[in-house]
């Protein structure tokens, strides 16, 4: 008895085997299908994510939500009317003396249509600088990716 047990549960493994075997092309074709359709849908665009530290090296004040909020006001939303995304961070980074600092940070996430992107380039470098002027920053970090987009 003990060995047609032990061949039954090989005969009932190889079966499961085969069948995921047989399964896999199927399954994998589906796959394949579904991400041509998410791939099709939306257009191109670029996507900026800018990081907004809030600690002064000086030793100054540290950016208040109001000061950034207003800073978005003011420099942001006139280059980018269409729509934003800000999200409070924590964050850090090595300062230019190798010192790590930990921050607060404010992160703002810009999407606009990839054939507008030396335009936009401009206007987010300008805001970077201007960030860094203002608040003794020694920088504000960039990300840019390419994404498909559809709203």
């Amino acid at each position: 008895m003990p060995i047609s047990f032990s061949r039954t549960r090989v005969a009932v493994a190889a079966a499961a085997v085969a069948s995921l075997a047989v399964g896999a092309p199927a399954a994998y074709a589906a796959l394949d299908e579904d991400r041509a359709v998410v791939a099709a849908r939306g257009q191109e665009y670029v996507q900026t994510r800018l990081f907004f530290g809030t600690e002064r090296p000086d030793g100054g004040p540290t950016v208040t939500d109001r000061q950034f909020s207003a800073f978005i006001d003011r420099h942001v939303t006139p280059a980018f009317p269409d729509g934003l995304t800000v999200q409070d961070g924590q964050g850090q980074w090595r300062d230019a003396t190798g010192t790590i600092e930990r921050e607060r940070s404010f992160e703002l996430i810009l999407l606009y249509p990839a054939a507008e992107s030396g335009a936009k380039d401009r206007s987010i470098e300008r805001i970077r600088t201007k960030y860094e002027k203002l608040y003794a920053q020694e920088s504000v970090a960039r990300l840019d990716e390419t994404v498909q987009a559809d709203f």
